[in-house]
């Protein structure tokens, strides 16, 4: 009776591991990065939109002031739809915390916190003034 094994030798096995361990290697940095690119990239445009929010309130109001009382946070949440974007580099939405508003009578400023997921230099101040 002849029979024969139809089987991988060990060696083709471990080539075969060698060659995705590299592969691995070589893709796994760049996909990293992309996250953190797009993690940027969606926090300052959060961050557009609660300064595009401010602005339209300011227009509201006949231009008077930027100040918090002028523009309270209820208003902004309301200007956004009813709920402030999540950041992704801290994972919350909170005006003040994960979105720094800093507001003034004559100006206005938003900039997403960092968190542990960014990078502070990736993230844009956005100034609103009169």
């Amino acid at each position: 009776m002849n029979k024969s094994n139809k089987a991988f030798t060990l060696i083709e096995l471990l080539v075969v591991v060698l060659i995705l361990g590299i592969l691995v290697a070589v893709a796994l940095p760049s996909y990293l990065s992309s996250v953190k690119d797009s993690r940027h990239k969606t926090a300052n445009a959060n961050a557009k939109a609660i300064a595009t929010a401010v602005q339209a309130l300011y227009v509201k109001s006949n231009g008077k002031s930027y100040s918090a009382t002028d523009i309270p946070t209820s208003a902004i949440t309301a200007e956004l739809g009813g709920t402030i974007p999540v950041n992704p580099c801290t994972g919350a939405a909170v005006l003040g915390a994960d979105y720094g508003l800093t507001q003034s009578a004559a100006s206005a400023t938003v900039q997403p916190a960092a968190g542990s997921n960014c990078d502070t230099a990736e993230l844009k101040l956005i100034t609103l003034s009169q």
